[in-house]
């Protein structure tokens, strides 16, 4: 035997030894940024949690900003070699998207519980250096192809239902966006449930009778501001701070808290940075008040479909689609989570609390459709904590296709969770 051929294996090699430290750090670095922010996580931070100094961390990273591309390019070659082994292992286009979805599950699971390393969610992608940046949206995009290439192989062999393959695919694929939180949250013992649950909704949808017209529906219209008379100042600074509310969420949603500058948004409403110094005391108050401001139009769209005459299905179809009017709207957007790790800690907790209070509701209307029997039997907490991701990730839809007819498009995003996938 070749006295050299088991050194990349060998416990003593110092390459093993090296790539075992990095994985570490990059494995403890991802918790935090999981559970803190990317930005907000200090190099101290991670060194302290591994008992290391700054400098024996400098050893594996250059900088911060290398860290974060590193536990962001670890989380994309994860997802690439988990799809790698999903087409060698199976060969059905809905078993290789339902095999990868579950998977995604198990990983954070596979962590929580000590048996594999923690991968960071690239949230703040935006924040990388353009380069840096490059790569990663390069490696998502390619994994997004996988993924909607599965959908046209099984809707051209019969197994999958006909639908808009790149619609289906990013509807799935933000439904997962924030999934390491509600797993991280969630009971153990109901974590383990997830993804047979996942696979149930993902497979047959919500809809009780698979004949039922969602799409044969009036327009969705978002109410708009109606016109003050006068000079009422309390009404004219609330319409300035709306203002503020959507150019800020456009901005924090594409570029990240830290990526956003007051500046960036001044010069959006052409407005002077005293301006907005006349409103919000700083930038995380402003962060704040998008986060309320985006929970109160959801409550208002809820406390609407809520009224709705009619089965429970149709309740939550208004809802989303207003929703999703409104994210791809010049009302909108809302906030998405992902800033929310930019937050201090106690506005963090109350924003979060006042979320999963906001999300329940959809979870209500659920099992309200289980009694009434216009919806399955079904999971309501996952099947919420889902659909509120795709909702969350509905944003610029127009990114990804072309729109002409916004229910047409919402209908064909929430094609997947109504009827499922699986074509029986």
């Amino acid at each position: 035997m070749n006295p050299t051929s088991q050194d990349s294996q060998s416990p003593f090699s110092k390459g093993v030894q090296h790539r075992a430290k990095r994985d570490a750090i990059l494995s403890r670095a991802a918790k935090l940024f999981n559970t803190r922010g990317a930005r907000a996580t200090t190099l101290s931070d991670v060194a302290d949690r591994l008992g290391l100094t700054k400098t024996s961390l400098y050893y594996y990273v250059r900088t911060k900003e290398d860290l974060i591309f590193q536990c962001y390019l670890a989380t994309m070659r994860q997802s690439h070699d988990r799809l790698d082994r999903i087409e060698k292992g199976h060969p059905d286009p809905l078993d290789r998207v339902l095999e990868f979805l579950s998977q995604h599950f198990d990983t954070t699971l596979d962590a929580l519980e000590g048996r594999d390393s923690y991968y960071a969610a690239p949230l703040e992608i935006a924040s990388l250096s353009e380069e840096h940046r490059t790569v990663i949206e390069d490696l998502y995009l390619s994994m997004f192809k996988r993924i909607r290439g599965y959908i046209r192989e099984g809707v051209a062999s019969g197994s999958i239902k006909s639908c808009h393959e790149t619609t289906t695919t990013r509807a799935l694929l933000g439904a997962l966006d924030w999934s390491f939180y509600w797993l991280y949250e969630m009971p153990r013992e109901e974590a383990h449930h997830a993804a047979a649950a996942m696979r149930d909704l993902v497979s047959n949808g919500l809809v009780a009778r698979q004949d039922l017209d969602l799409h044969n529906l009036s327009p969705t219209s978002l109410t708009g501001v109606a016109p003050e008379q006068g000079f009422d100042r309390e009404v004219q600074n609330r319409l300035k701070q709306e203002a503020f509310y959507k150019a800020a969420a456009r901005f924090f949603n594409i570029k990240g808290f830290n990526g956003t500058s007051l500046d960036e948004i001044a010069d959006y409403l052409q407005v002077s940075k005293g301006a907005f110094y006349y409103h919000f005391a700083n930038k995380e108050e402003l962060l704040t008040q998008c986060y309320n401001y985006s929970l109160d139009m959801l409550d208002d769209i809820l406390s609407e479909a809520e009224h709705r005459e009619g089965p429970a299905i149709l309740q939550l179809d208004l809802a989303f689609r207003k929703i999703f009017t409104l994210q791809n709207s010049d009302q909108g957007p809302l906030i998405r989570y992902k800033s929310i790790t930019a937050l201090p800690p106690d506005p963090r907790r109350q924003i979060l609390a006042r979320t999963e209070r906001t999300n329940s509701r959809i979870g209500k209307m659920i099992e309200a459709g289980m009694k009434d029997g216009s919806v399955r039997p079904v999971n309501s907490v996952i099947a919420q904590h889902l659909i509120t991701g795709a909702l969350n990730a509905s944003i610029e839809i127009n990114r990804w296709r072309r729109v002409e007819n916004m229910d047409l498009v919402s209908s064909d995003y929430f094609n997947v969770f109504y009827f499922g996938l699986a074509n029986h």
